[in-house]
């Protein structure tokens, strides 16, 4: 487990910096998320032992779990799936980023408590590029109004975007919801909001690495590729599947 592990991270950490090269880039500007739903806290020891610092949880129930297990480890963790306000609490224990910043109720509660607990924290607003019923996120023409009305909100450090692209087999129908993505950033950029700019992209899976590196991604969230299919009872999870 242990060498399949560290061998699948050193072919995706060859997938980014190839992606890099092709399109010109620096691959210190691409960071790798572990994506760890499922994934039982040994095998992310192991990633997190051959150098890995970054992961992203998409349950509370499996940031709480696993905290035992992974505490003193000199990891960050993001959180990257649906979050429900009644879960703000908890999750804000262990994530120091949300990634999934989706509407004005979850940012207003997302303020209250930061506020009781004194502190910031970074946040991705998601955004569904592929405009499918199937996914959160807000819609691309949405994202510069709802930046406009969260900015009230101090506790809240806008760091980027986050989107999961369509996926297909065919390549040419899966690149233009993670330029979309791109697109938005710079139109972002262009309307000059104060304290909001030069935002980062989460964009990219075990699929479609090498397209959103190509489009701009600064992080991409691989599991699959890394860890294996992983089962949940008569399924089998991939992240490629969005919830």
């Amino acid at each position: 487990m242990k060498e399949m592990i560290i061998s699948n991270l050193k072919e995706v950490h060859n997938r980014i910096s190839n992606a890099c090269k092709l399109s010109g880039r620096n691959v210190s500007d691409v960071q790798l998320l572990l994506a760890t739903k499922t994934v039982p806290a040994d095998k992310i020891r192991i990633a997190i032992e051959a150098g890995e610092t970054l992961i992203g949880e998409n349950k509370m129930q499996e940031l709480r779990d696993k905290d035992l297990e992974l505490k003193g480890l000199d990891i960050e963790r993001h959180f990257i799936g649906h979050l429900q306000t009644n879960k703000i609490k908890e999750v804000l224990r262990y994530a120091s980023c949300i990634q999934s910043l989706d509407r004005l109720n979850l940012a207003e509660e997302l303020d209250k408590q930061l506020q009781k607990e004194g502190r910031n924290l970074d946040i991705f607003v998601q955004v569904n590029t592929s405009f499918e019923a199937s996914k959160f996120g807000l819609l691309p023409h949405e994202v510069i109004s709802f930046l406009r009305e969260i900015k009230k909100y101090d506790t809240l450090n806008v760091q980027g975007l986050m989107t999961i692209g369509l996926l297909d087999a065919e390549k040419e129908k899966m690149q233009p919801s993670l330029r979309l993505l791109r697109k938005v950033r710079d139109e972002i950029d262009a309307e000059g909001i104060e304290n909001i700019q030069k935002l980062r992209l989460s964009m990219g899976m075990s699929q479609d690495l090498e397209l959103a590196v190509t489009e701009g991604s600064n992080i991409v969230r691989i599991g699959t590729s890394i860890f294996g299919n992983r089962f949940l009872g008569k399924e089998i999870w991939n992240e490629n599947i969005a919830e």
